[in-house]
């Protein structure tokens, strides 16, 4: 296995540098050293970074690396319409090739395997391609700053079975296989109620976790399958499905009010979904699961979505890390281990002082945290102090599909938090996903892009069954 150092400058582009890169190297002539900040983790806060650190700093004195594993980006609160098969990923997912050559940063694709603080390297695992083989060799990545933007893995608590027969929704290509494995099963009940007109076939399908991933999930796949007697499975509909949703606590989205709680089980209820509150799950099965009073609970997909922690790895770089696997970092977003660290989003634990909780893993608390971070390594390059990250709850909305929106408004704001429903709801949790264009796009882009956004809705098939 081969290994090479990555610097500002390099002679030549590697074979995994985007086209142009060479023009993001010195001249070899020069002895000037680029700042070299990299960031690890192409999810929302780490794209919004290398974004601002493009515009901000250029080619001319810095050098602004990305790495990730995937070659392109999607905002990890869609995953649900990708896994329902009502959003098209190719349509909304941004390729970091493009994005570089347009923000002025450079784009490695590999996966973080360790950090040599003392020589300020990095170093990522070969990339192999679909046979095994190796496509990318592995490469060490000098730094000046470090900024980990990983996100998060689910959490399946060490329940036995659950990495052999769950479903995650943690990445596009999960997304994927669970579309695929459900309109398989979909047609195979479609095909059974076409020999059998009485026969009593269902798509069951077992959710644990009553969080926001789980709820948006179970009212997206009643949206989806309300469609799918238009593309070809004439005799299917949404009676056809059979979901349940496992909770461990007492309620579902215990983020929200206990109103808007109760609000969404009844809309659920009105699906069809079942809702089983207080309801442990002790152990995965092929095709079924066990809860803490022995019984089973039979599915022919088991979706696990019950809590998320830091990627496995990161517990053994040499940081301080809490028992989720999470960077524990400083007021300031530097990791307490090493201050040319920085750490953001879902990989990142930051309990506020006063606070007994950390900061919760959410997509607004992995904008602010990038802001933050953007704000002080600008301080670095001035000798300023840093500024300390504070944490502002804006609130939480669930998205039920067409069916309905709820949520809560202004958090801890002054006045409390503010319970919304409807159609204020709905246009308000797609105004979050504006503004993330905006944070990753900017404004002349991400503009056109929420337009072609509205096209799109009407133009291009209301289902993906590919």
């Amino acid at each position: 296995m081969r290994h090479e150092t990555i610097s500002a400058r390099d002679a030549a582009p590697g074979p995994q540098a985007t086209d142009g890169a060479s023009d993001l190297r010195l001249k070899p002539n020069s002895t000037e050293r680029k700042t070299q900040i990299v960031v690890v983790g192409g999810g929302a806060g780490g794209l919004e970074l290398v974004r601002k650190l493009g515009a901000k700093y250029g080619r001319k004195r810095h050098d602004i690396i990305l790495v990730d594993r995937n070659l392109s980006h999607i905002w990890k609160p869609l995953l649900h319409e990708v896994a329902a098969g009502s959003l098209d990923a190719n349509l909304d997912e941004v390729g970091y090739r493009g994005h570089c050559a347009r923000w002025g940063y450079r784009f490695f694709q590999g996966s973080l395997c360790g950090i040599d603080r003392e020589a300020k390297t990095i170093e990522l695992a070969p990339v192999l391609d679909e046979e095994g083989e190796e496509l990318i060799a592995g490469h060490t990545i000098r730094y000046d700053i470090l900024v980990l933007a990983l996100g998060s893995v689910s959490n399946d608590f060490g329940v036995p079975g659950v990495r052999e027969h769950a479903l995650y929704l943690d990445s596009r290509k999960q997304a994927d296989r669970f579309r695929t494995k459900l309109l398989d099963q979909c047609l195979r009940v479609s095909r059974a109620m076409l020999a059998d007109p009485q026969a009593d076939a269902q798509v069951r399908i077992a959710i644990v976790g009553a969080g926001a991933t789980g709820v948006e999930l179970a009212a997206e796949l009643y949206s989806s399958a309300a469609a799918l007697s238009h593309y070809g499975l004439e005799v299917f509909d949404e009676s056809r499905l059979d979901v349940t949703i496992l909770e461990a606590g007492p309620r579902i989205l215990p983020a929200l009010p206990e109103e808007l709680s109760a609000a969404a089980r009844r809309e659920l209820k009105k699906l069809g979904v079942a809702v089983r509150e207080n309801t442990q799950v002790i152990e995965a099965r092929r095709r079924c699961l066990v809860i803490q009073t022995g019984a089973r609970i039979d599915a022919d997909l088991i979706v696990w979505a019950a809590g998320v922690k830091g990627p496995e790895f990161l517990g053994t770089l040499g940081l301080d890390t809490n028992p989720r696997n999470q960077v524990i970092v400083t007021d300031t977003l530097q990791s307490v281990t090493d201050p040319d660290i920085f750490a953001l989003g879902d990989c990142a634990s930051y309990t506020p002082p006063g606070e007994e909780t950390p900061v919760p893993p959410r997509a607004q608390a992995a904008h602010q945290m990038a802001a933050t971070v953007f704000e002080n390594i600008k301080r670095i390059q001035k000798g300023k102090p840093l500024e300390h990250f504070v944490y502002e709850d804006k609130g939480s909305l669930v998205s039920l599909s067409r069916f309905s929106t709820v949520g809560s408004l202004m958090g801890n704001l002054v006045g409390g938090s503010l319970a919304v429903e409807g159609r204020m709801a709905r246009f308000i949790y797609t105004t979050l996903y504006r503004l993330h264009l905006l944070g990753i796009h900017g404004w002349g882009k991400g503009l056109g892009l929420m337009m072609l956004g509205r096209v799109n809705r009407i133009v291009r098939p209301k289902l993906k069954l590919h």
